[in-house]
């Protein structure tokens, strides 16, 4: 076997192995389902469109109540005040001192129980808003998460074959020094560790993009989750 070949088998030999090696790479033995609940947790209380909901339940609620006692808003009390010892003629009376005089809007008692009604209504549609968006934050939290780990994953993948390539580029430039191997094989594999650093260089971006991404929903940086 000549020396060229031995150099082409050793490669094919390294790239066999390696690829082999990195296809066992998966994100999902990465996935820890107890932190990810504790990020769902810490989305949902620090996320500001969570307490925008919840103060639109509030609202909702403290104006339901209100409507409970509208009614008194059609009731009306007044008072007259006859002196003792004042008589008058053109309207006499029998009753003397303070007079109350209560009177009550029959059109605001009818349609009291329809306002009641309504914001009842509008309290539960607030609150069922308030249920689907934390569903739908939940179920962002996941995914971005999930993401993030399927980046990282992709990241280290990345690492391993720039670490991979610059041992081969190592090794063919020590064999075309010797003269084992010609300038287009070397050249191929300079080719082929460039390549890997700008998929490294992506997959980096890849991942800080996914941490920023799940570190807007929870308000903190993922270091700083206990």
């Amino acid at each position: 076997m000549n020396k060229h070949l031995k150099v082409f088998c050793f490669l094919i030999t390294t790239t066999l192995f390696t690829n082999n090696l990195h296809a066992q790479e998966t994100f999902i033995n990465n996935v820890n389902m107890a932190y990810l609940d504790k990020l769902v947790a810490i989305a949902k209380k620090n996320y500001p469109e969570v307490k925008v909901k919840q103060s639109q339940v509030n609202a909702a609620h403290s104006n339901y109540n209100a409507t409970k006692f509208a009614w008194l808003d059609g009731l009306t009390a007044s008072y007259i005040y006859s002196p003792q010892n004042l008589v008058n003629q053109a309207q006499p009376s029998i009753f003397k001192g303070y007079q109350l005089a209560i009177t009550l809007s029959i059109g605001q008692l009818i349609s009291n129980p329809s306002i009641i009604s309504a914001a009842r209504e509008t309290y539960k549609v607030a609150q069922y808003q308030q249920a689907e968006y934390m569903l739908s934050l939940e179920a962002q939290v996941r995914k971005l998460y999930f993401t993030y780990l399927e980046a990282m994953t992709e990241l280290r993948l990345r690492t391993g074959a720039v670490t991979d390539a610059s041992s081969a580029v190592k090794q063919l430039k020590y064999a075309f020094q010797k003269g084992e191997t010609t300038f287009q094989i070397y050249n191929e594999q300079l080719n082929s560790y460039y390549n890997q650093n700008s998929f490294m260089v992506q997959a980096e971006l890849a991942t800080w993009t996914a941490k920023t991404n799940l570190e807007e929903l929870l308000g903190i940086k993922l270091e700083d989750v206990k």
